[in-house]
């Protein structure tokens, strides 16, 4: 279960992306007044050192957006590979349901049934519903506990590799739930969003102070440029957010799997 460390998570993306528009915009000004201020100081070296920085900063900025976009995509796609190894664990062990003996296979495939709903029904959950998913957990835990017990009973009984066959397929299954229940709470690092951020904020101030003292006033390419920026920031943000957001990890895999189950 994610532990509540970051400053960012619970707020919206978008208010996020909102309030990075804001602040690149006030940077701007706050650059511009400075220009102001000190523009019959430059001449024109610092003029062209002024501009040199700006590019620098795109520069760097271009790279620190690669490399955040990056982190939150392999994540995102993690996350998804992960629901198909749930998906196919718990189609294996359902398949291997058949070869347990006759007087605990009818017990043995509700509880997997009900494993599977428990797992869905988490799965489903969105972050405003965060405190009931442990729950929910809690119970598929139990649910496999009691699995366990009968699969234990029968590798006892029969000592056959049919049914050692089952039990792995179990322990497999037991492995991917606690493999994609981390992998929900794998984010991209707060400290690497707060310095692409702090950047986008210091490239608006930049340019503001180089668009004066140049005497070039900011127009429409660098409010667009900052407009999709914002757009960015929110991509980023709802790549790195499991159960939040517009961009969802699908779960097709699992719907398919519990649906095969109950037919």
């Amino acid at each position: 279960m994610r532990e509540r460390t970051e400053l960012m998570y619970d707020f919206p993306s978008y208010l996020i992306a909102l309030a990075v528009f804001g602040l690149i915009l006030l940077a701007i000004w706050l650059g511009s007044r400075l220009g102001y201020r000190l523009r019959n100081r430059e001449n024109k070296e610092s003029r062209v050192q002024a501009q040199a920085v700006q590019g620098s900063l795109l520069g760097l900025l271009a790279l620190l957006l690669g490399f955040t976009f990056s982190l939150s995509l392999a994540r995102y796609d993690l996350r998804s590979a992960e629901v198909v190894g749930e998906a196919n664990a718990i189609g294996t062990a359902w398949l291997r349901t058949d070869l347990v003996g006759e007087g605990r296979r009818g017990e043995v495939k509700d509880l997997m049934r009900r494993y599977a709903e428990l797992r869905l029904e988490a799965a489903g959950l969105t972050a405003a519903n965060d405190s009931a998913r442990p729950a929910l957990v809690a119970q598929a835990g139990a649910v496999f506990a009691d699995l366990w017990q009968l699969a234990a009973a029968e590798a006892r009984e029969t000592r056959d590799p049919v049914t050692m066959g089952f039990v792995a397929s179990l322990n497999d299954m037991i492995d991917a739930l606690a493999a994609r229940d981390a992998a929900i709470a794998r984010h991209v690092p707060e400290l690497v969003l707060f310095l692409l951020l702090g950047t986008f904020v210091l490239l608006g101030g930049v340019v503001g102070y180089t668009a004066t003292i140049s005497s070039v006033r900011p127009g429409f390419p660098v409010y667009a440029l900052m407009a999709l920026i914002a757009v960015l920031v929110f991509l980023i943000l709802d790549l790195d957010r499991p159960r939040r957001g517009l961009i969802a990890v699908d779960q097709s895999a699992l719907v398919a799997t519990v649906a095969m189950m109950r037919d």
